[in-house]
């Protein structure tokens, strides 16, 4: 079906089909088997939290959903990396994307913001990439083709597009015989922030066999590596049939493979989302593709062929702000900024202005990052340390560590523009056709103001309109909803009082988006 977003839905009950794309052994004749190289399916894994980009990427708001490169995000540069994909034959679909509950909103806006159509799966809880992976492949099956999937990060970044799909050709012409395939970047540093590929033997076509996996190394051994030329970084880009997927979890990963088959088999569509069965899923294991099936390759009869192929298209993980600062164009001193920035004096540095005017004097190797409620500075050759700030400010149960002043909504957003102790005040903003829950507060009361459109307040028993400069009161324990009736968005102000204002005094009755 296709909602009214826009958004293309369709599923299956079961991840069995008529290849014999169910986790056990695929068997195709002749003519499916031609058919299978004309369906290449990207996956996008969007389940990550990125605290190591704070304070722009946050718990509720992650890396992959800020654009920190550019106009798009990083998820919607991925869900439109495989656009116009074409080689052998093969064509992209849509996408497949995997993400959390709490990002399911914003994770839809975003992809329909590009006019890309794609099927979202919902993860009940996090289970890591080797379960979001085989949620997707049983999803691939279950239209009666075995697709290739390319399953792709969402906060990664790529520069070179069309390399990236000569790359993803190769992989899949290797997919396609039954072979693991995932891509390796050519080392040009000794860095430690990446795990390893060591190489096996050619493939003679540019490609090689996978030896074996490195977990991230010390300084001295990546130098090592690098030296040797026998190492490629995991890029953790993967491409493989989807029984090819689905056979080698059930081989090595009993557990994982019952619980995501049974989770996708017994899941259901609400509305824009498909959600696999909670119970089921809770029960899988939580672990890595690395862990889970690509260090394990080669240990078992049957299993697999593990290949790597060369991805040499300016791809970063997008991992840290020294990673951003490699990404961008940065001026004669190596200077990178974005927003509202002046440098004096300063070399290689990185500043981000979300809206006040920054000024580096004298500086070098430093990151500053601004936003509406914090401000990071920090050495460049130290930026893997802000993960741990993150972690001491979510100790001391600081909200910065965790959400964004402004919070986005299915309806729209909020920015919290002011509050004391018994007081919170609110810029909230209704997309067209935007519907609040029907809901009340057991501790505080709230005051509207509309400044620009028209508001529907529901307030108990009675329903009016609001246009500009006019405002109600919401007592305590009133129910209440408000909604935007209008072709423009809504813009009011909203002062709460009362002894309690946490975003978890509300009890909801009734809701458009499913949270009731």
């Amino acid at each position: 079906m296709r909602s009214e977003r826009g958004v293309h839905m369709h599923y299956s009950s079961t991840a069995e089909n008529d290849f014999g794309c169910d986790g056990g052994v695929a068997v195709q004749d002749e003519e499916k088997s031609s058919a299978i190289s004309m369906r290449v399916v990207p996956v996008v894994l969007a389940g990550g939290t990125g605290s190591r980009l704070w304070p722009m990427s946050r718990e509720r708001y992650p890396k992959q959903l800020i654009d920190v490169l550019g106009t798009d995000s990083l998820l919607q540069a991925t869900v439109q990396r495989m656009k116009g994909f074409r080689a052998d034959g093969a064509i992209a679909n849509s996408p497949i994307v995997v993400c959390g509950d709490e990002h399911r909103f914003v994770t839809a806006e975003q992809i329909r913001a590009r006019g890309i159509d794609a099927r979202i799966v919902v993860e009940p809880t996090r289970r890591d990439t080797a379960p979001a992976l085989t949620l997707a492949a049983a999803v691939a099956c279950a239209d009666g083709n075995d697709a290739i999937v390319v399953a792709m990060p969402a906060d990664h970044a790529i520069a070179d597009v069309t390399a990236f799909q000569s790359a993803i050709s190769l992989a899949a012409r290797h997919a396609e015989r039954g072979a693991i395939v995932t891509l390796g970047v050519p080392p040009t540093r000794p860095d430690t922030g990446f795990g390893y590929i060591k190489l096996g033997s050619s493939t003679n076509d540019g490609a090689r066999r996978i030896e074996r996996f490195v977990e991230k190394p010390a300084t001295e051994l990546a130098a090592q590596y690098l030296a040797s030329g026998q190492y490629w970084w995991n890029s953790g880009i993967f491409v493989v049939r989807a029984s090819v997927w689905l056979d080698t979890v059930k081989l090595i990963q009993p557990a994982m493979h019952e619980a995501c088959v049974s989770a996708h088999a017994r899941g259901t569509t609400d509305g824009l989302f498909f959600r696999p069965d909670i119970d089921a899923f809770t029960s899988s294991p939580s672990d890595s593709i690395d862990y889970a099936v690509m260090e394990r390759l080669g240990s078992a009869e049957g299993l697999a062929e593990g290949v790597v192929v060369p991805l040499e298209a300016g791809w970063s993980d997008v991992g840290s702000w020294d990673a951003v600062w490699e990404a961008l164009d940065k001026d004669a001193d190596g200077n990178a900024a974005r927003g509202r920035v002046v440098f004096e004096g300063s070399t290689s540095s990185f500043a981000h202005s979300e809206g006040r005017l920054i000024a580096c004097v004298g500086v070098t190797n430093v990151v500053v990052v601004e936003t509406d409620d914090a401000v990071l500075v920090v050495d460049r050759s130290r930026v893997q340390e802000v993960k741990s700030v993150v972690s001491r400010m979510r100790a001391l149960q600081a909200p910065e560590a965790d959400a964004h002043r402004k919070v986005r909504r299915p309806w729209g957003y909020y920015d919290s523009i002011d509050r004391g102790g018994r007081f919170q005040v609110k810029r909230i903003v209704v997309d067209p056709g935007g519907r609040l829950s029907l809901q009340l507060h057991h501790h505080r009361a709230e005051h509207w103001i509309v400044v620009s459109g028209t508001a529907l307040v529901t307030r108990g028993d009675e329903e009016f309109i609001l246009g500009e400069n006019q405002s109600t009161f919401i007592p305590l324990g009133v129910t209440h909803r408000l909604e935007n009736p209008g072709k423009l968005p809504l813009e009011l102000i909203e002062v709460q009082s009362g002894s309690y204002l946490g975003e978890d005094d509300i009890v909801r009755f009734d809701d458009t988006y499913g949270r009731a």
